[in-house]
């Protein structure tokens, strides 16, 4: 089980902290991702993180904004996000897998109910 908390509104050029807790067993085995989807639009690839943190991606809408980090201790992951845009306005949502951490949402086993961030201009 994935929760996301840590959305909100939050002026352009902000920031926001979302983050995933997780309620699986060896949560350090598992690569983690985050996805967003806007009104009317598809689901998008935001992050993934390897298992360990050794790891990260990022897509190139958010490359050198946002920064996802984990704490396996806490079985959690993180999403900064600074300078935000309005066009980063989505449900935000956190998932999880064995041996995954990539851009295909359809690889991930273990999806999180998501939460809302809303940029305002």
């Amino acid at each position: 089980q994935l929760v996301e908390s840590g959305g909100g509104l939050v002026q352009a050029g902000g920031s926001l902290r979302v983050s995933c807790a997780a309620s699986v067993r060896l949560f350090s085995s598992y690569g983690m991702g985050w996805f967003r989807q806007a009104p009317g639009k598809g689901r998008e690839f935001v992050a993934g993180i390897m298992w360990n943190g050794g790891d990260t991606m990022y897509a190139d809408s958010v490359k050198g904004r946002f920064t996802i980090s984990r704490d396996n201790a806490k079985n959690t992951v993180y999403l900064q996000m600074n300078s935000l845009k309005p066009e980063d306005t989505a449900v935000y949502y956190c998932a999880a897998q064995v041996g995954y951490y990539g851009s295909d949402y359809r690889r991930y086993g273990y999806w999180g109910q998501g939460t809302q961030v809303t940029v305002s201009s």
